[in-house]
């Protein structure tokens, strides 16, 4: 218990004499104290001698040593460890001597009761303690600061519900002009009390809209630290509940809008958005924002709905003739996500990429449709000296920009090795990156050559580049990256030989070409050469994909199950039960299934990085309103 009440000594002891309330507009913020660095720099010495004994929990050391310099120069700060050293040493009759000396110099300071009652409280008579915690409160008076302090007394001593009182009793006494919300809920929160926490945050709001940040920056601190994820539950049904039954209040719609966007539920947030997009006369760069988030989470429908919306607002609106371009780059991407998109659907959306195309003038927007048209064209219509046609027509325009210019040399680049043209893929990958080195375009040029080394073979060399793109500012190609090289180091044989990592480089080569079948033989081969190998684990879920690909989710289910019941501490095994979850609700449209390998994940890879997807499509099915 004393450890205890020590370790809680440290970490409120700054709070009470540090804090500065900084939520009041209305009213000054207490005087801050004198801190330790402001005392003369002769006792310095002495200090720093005392705070190494009371760390070392060495109280009687370090109550001589405070006892002393306490005589020469009293301070809040020295009366304060000095005090606590006293009372853990037991010298409780010095203890009451010092807090009786410092009352009679300061009769208002109601903190100095609660020390009496605490040391009462340590004596073992908590009848005295808790008499004089009530005689404090009942003395305590409408003065902001002496209800900051008494209020930080009874925090320092871990006496939340008194301390709760103060800040009540004070709200009352002030009359709500300064309302004490964001001290309450803190308190709320210490006391495990979410609901109340709840309950000021929004009453906050109800005085004061402009808290809405605040109170945003703290909810979102309070439900990040949510491990069995009951208090995001509470504040889901809160804030649905709230909206519905005040539809006029529109801070209700934009937390709605915040809260969706940082579950990543991006099909309420779209609604939230459009609804206050309309109620406040935007011009709809919320929804705009929203699309392009939306489309970083793979969320290609709600970024569809989202762009139809700003299309449908008419061209006198800033963003209607971005929108109508990214409206037809989202939906290839969505075709282009799913397994065996049908041939009418590439068909009808090349014409539109065509038409769009005509009366384009953007260059930019004009950029984009190329480059998905001629990904189109190249990888699912085989029209490939098309596909080379048209990006060569982009990076040979000496008006394009040159950053435009880069990402259809990438684009080029990639169809060049999916027709079996690595010299030209690997020339245009090397201009991109020496064209813009310290980018994240030129370090992405830099991984897709590192690849194309690593498809062919040449592991040494593109393991050495992988290793510098580690660092790379880019999350994202610093961990694909990351991931490559950790397959070429893992794979190596015993003996240096790379038999079983060529076989799978070709095969990961043949799959991006779209040869499936010659990369399920080769992926084969790996396992007619070996018993086993490291990379028998990568090997399934290759063929997975592969069966993915083709619409054979039968055959991937079990390869995925593979993976999880013969390697369940694989580093791939948590993406393989996401995987498969996901194919069964996405493609085989089996839910029951689908919830039971969400419900695994959840409970066997709790750390995983896939786990808030999981838990998020696992509530969708499961019928849950709202979020």
């Amino acid at each position: 218990m004393k450890k205890l009440l020590y370790s809680f000594f440290l970490l409120t002891i700054h709070c009470s004499l540090f804090t500065v309330h900084c939520f009041s507009q209305d009213h000054p913020a207490p005087k801050p104290p004198v801190l330790p660095f402001q005392t003369n720099a002769a006792d310095n010495n002495d200090e720093q001698i005392a705070m190494q004994f009371f760390q070392n929990r060495e109280f009687d050391k370090a109550a001589e040593v405070y006892e002393r310099l306490y005589a020469a120069k009293p301070s809040s700060y020295l009366y304060t460890y000095y005090l606590f050293c006293l009372v853990e040493i037991q010298d409780f009759g010095k203890a009451e001597k010092l807090v009786k000396s410092v009352q009679k110099s300061e009769p208002d300071a109601l903190k100095y009761t609660v020390d009496m009652g605490y040391i009462a409280f340590r004596k073992g008579d908590p009848e005295k303690a808790k008499k004089l915690y009530e005689e404090a409160l009942k003395k305590l008076g409408p003065n902001q600061q002496q209800i900051f302090d008494l209020a930080n007394a009874f925090i320092t001593r871990n006496e939340n519900e008194y301390a709760i009182k103060v800040y009540q009793k004070g709200r009352i006494m002030l009359n709500n002009s300064y309302p004490f919300g964001f001290e309450l809920a803190m308190m709320y929160e210490r006391t495990g009390e979410f609901k109340k926490v709840l309950d000021e945050y929004f009453n906050l709001l109800e005085s004061n809209r402009s808290y809405l940040s605040t109170v945003e920056d703290r909810l979102q601190y309070d439900l990040a630290n949510d491990p069995d994820e009951s208090k995001n539950e509470m504040f889901r049904k809160y804030l649905l509940e709230l909206a519905q039954k005040n539809p006029e209040k529109t801070y209700y719609s934009e937390m709605l809008w915040w809260y969706s966007v940082q579950q990543k539920d991006f099909e309420l947030a779209l609604i939230q958005a459009r609804s206050l997009d309309r109620r406040l006369g935007e011009d709809g760069g919320r929804v705009f924002q929203l699309a392009k988030m939306a489309i970083s989470n793979q969320e290609y429908t709600a970024a569809i709905e989202a762009y139809k919306y700003l299309v449908s607002k008419g061209k006198e609106f800033p963003y209607y003739y971005e929108s109508r371009t990214e409206l037809l780059n989202t939906r290839f991407l969505l075709m282009t996500y799913h397994p065996n998109p049908a041939l009418k659907e590439l068909t009808e959306l090349e014409k539109e990429f065509k038409a769009e195309l005509e009366i384009t003038d953007n260059h930019a927007q004009w950029v984009a449709l190329t480059k998905n048209l001629a990904h189109l064209d190249a990888f699912y219509l085989g029209k490939n000296e098309e596909a080379i046609a048209m990006l060569l027509n982009v990076t040979e325009k000496p008006t394009v920009d040159p950053k435009l210019r880069a990402q259809a040399k990438l684009e080029l680049a990639d169809i060049y090795l999916f027709t079996d043209d690595a010299w030209d893929a690997t020339l245009l990958y090397q201009q991109v990156y020496l064209d813009f080195k310290t980018e994240e375009i030129g370090e992405g040029a830099k991984f897709k050559n590192s690849k194309l080394s690593y498809y062919i073979g040449e592991f040494k060399w593109a393991q050495s580049q992988l290793d510098i793109l580690k660092a790379s500012t880019s999350k994202l190609i610093a961990n694909d990256a990351m991931a490559l090289s950790l397959l070429i180091s893992e794979n190596f044989d015993p003996d240096s030989t790379t038999i079983a990592l060529t076989y799978y480089s070709h095969a990961d080569l043949l799959e991006y070409r779209n040869k499936y079948e010659e990369a399920l033989k080769t992926l084969d081969s790996i396992a007619l050469a070996f018993k086993y190998h490291p990379i028998f684990t990568h090997m399934y879920m290759a063929k997975a994909n592969i069966m993915m690909e083709t619409g054979r989710f039968a055959e991937a289910d079990t390869l995925l199950g593979t993976i999880v019941t013969t390697y369940p501490d694989d580093v791939l095994a948590d993406q393989a039960l996401y995987f498969r979850a996901k194919m069964n609700e996405e493609e085989v449209k089996n839910n029951s299934k689908a919830m039971a390998l969400y419900e695994s994940l959840m409970s066997r890879y709790p750390g995983s990085i896939y786990v808030p997807d999981a838990r998020k499509r696992f509530r969708v099915l499961r019928g849950d309103k709202g979020f």
